[in-house]
């Protein structure tokens, strides 16, 4: 094999779909403004208590204009339209225009953690309610985690690698690092890279809360008259997730196309670190996420005390948070009391496969706007007195460089550095 390139890597657009909004301005406008995307199920009907949802606003994937009519009643997993829609938006953000020279050199790369589940749940219905004939001669493709990516090339016309990095919740920041390294040693010019689920479906709801992962909103809680404070990362009183839909796509050019193309950066991926647990399927390891934070900031050049702000995974489990900062007190000591740690989760919950992709496109265009996101639903926990959460408003603060992390289900860890250009 040829030696890498080791070229730069940098991020030059994005888009998304959030509960916050249809599309990534939507999104920003209602993130920086404090506000959070939750409100009770109306994707289907579910008896379960966890019935707080983050559902993407104004969103029908049948009408979403990337697909004619007719296909788009075949592709009835709603992760392909979502995604295309994405990757155009992120796409028409970044300037990148897709020909016949740089279309065989851009690669995408969507990750997902349930992949096109909803289609599965309508094939069976329809075996079990209308006979086996009327199963769908596309439900094979629509389950395929490749799809998205695939339906997305098919529409905007480029023709370099791609694949679905499968990293469960850590999958858009796995997409991240993949794509740089892609880029990085010469296989691509450009990428798409991130992730999308769309999981507001009954039995992926009762799943999560028989497991107890996800929020169960009694009378006593208090999101049951207000659900959007439903989410409350490293609050006194978090008690589970909010599953939310979403997607989230960063496009990626290595440093000489910039000036090639007349592309502007918005951002650099500077550094990577991946670990696995080997510990439990759903609780986290601070022994191994210890090791990918490290693993980033060394893979970027900087030690411990050059990270200014943490975006963090902060899931709003109790388990969950308190083993972040323990591994984040284990990485900076007693300098984590002057660093931000703030989580977009308290505003538009936890879109499993897409999350990372989305913190990643908030949080540069965070540092380009000289904020921080903050954490919102807060109530302060004396456990993490220590620790800034950038409670309930966003905060004027800059910043050259910041660490995303992500943590999924089957103890995989990615995190990423992020520096500002």
């Amino acid at each position: 094999m040829k030696p890498p390139k080791n070229r730069r890597v940098f991020v030059i657009g994005y888009g998304a779909a959030t509960s916050l909004g249809n599309t990534f301005d939507a999104t920003w406008q209602r993130a920086v403004r404090g506000e959070a995307g939750f409100r009770r199920v109306t994707r289907c009907q579910t008896t379960s208590r966890s019935n707080v949802v983050g559902e993407i606003p104004d969103w029908n994937p049948r009408a979403a204009g990337v697909m004619e009519k007719r296909d788009a009643m075949n592709w009835n997993a709603d992760f392909i339209p979502l995604t295309m829609k994405v990757c155009l938006e992120a796409l028409d953000r970044s300037g990148l225009e897709i020909d016949a020279d740089t279309g065989p050199r851009t690669a995408c790369l969507i990750g997902s953690a349930l992949n096109g589940t909803d289609a599965f749940r309508i094939a069976v219905e329809n075996y079990t309610q209308k006979g086996p004939l009327k199963v769908s001669p596309y439900l094979l493709p629509n389950v395929c985690a490749n799809l998205p990516a695939g339906k997305a090339g098919m529409a905007l016309g480029f023709t370099g690698p791609i694949f679905s990095p499968q990293g469960a919740c850590a999958s858009g920041n796995h997409a991240i690092g993949i794509g740089a390294r892609m880029i990085r040693d010469g296989d691509c010019d450009f990428a798409l890279a991130g992730g999308v689920d769309t999981c507001l479906i009954p039995e992926i709801i009762q799943g999560f809360a028989n497991m107890w992962a996800t929020i169960k909103v009694g009378p006593d809680d208090r999101a049951h008259d207000d659900p959007s404070q439903a989410c409350r990362p490293f609050s006194l009183d978090r008690r589970g997730i909010v599953l939310s839909e979403g997607a989230g796509v960063v496009v990626l050019a290595a440093q000489e196309a910039l000036e090639a193309y007349g592309l502007v950066p918005k951002a650099e991926v500077l550094g990577v670190g991946w670990t696995s647990d080997a510990h439990h399927f759903t609780l986290p390891n601070r022994e191994t996420i210890v090791r990918a934070i490290g693993q980033a900031i060394d893979d970027a050049g900087l030690a411990p005390e050059d990270i200014p702000y943490v975006s963090a995974h902060g899931t709003s489990t109790v388990k969950g948070d308190r083993t972040e900062i323990e591994a984040l007190r284990a990485v900076f000591g007693t300098g984590l009391e002057n660093i931000p740690v703030s989580s977009n989760k308290s505003q538009i919950g936890h879109s499993l496969g897409a999350s990372a992709a989305i913190e990643a496109a908030l949080g540069i265009e965070a540092m380009q706007q000289r904020l921080i996101l903050p954490t919102v639903n807060h109530i302060p926990d004396p456990e993490f007195a220590d620790v800034d959460v950038v409670p309930n408003q966003a905060r004027a603060w800059q910043y050259r460089f910041f660490l995303s992390n992500a943590f999924g289900f089957g103890g995989t860890n990615c995190c990423i550095v992020f520096k500002g250009v």
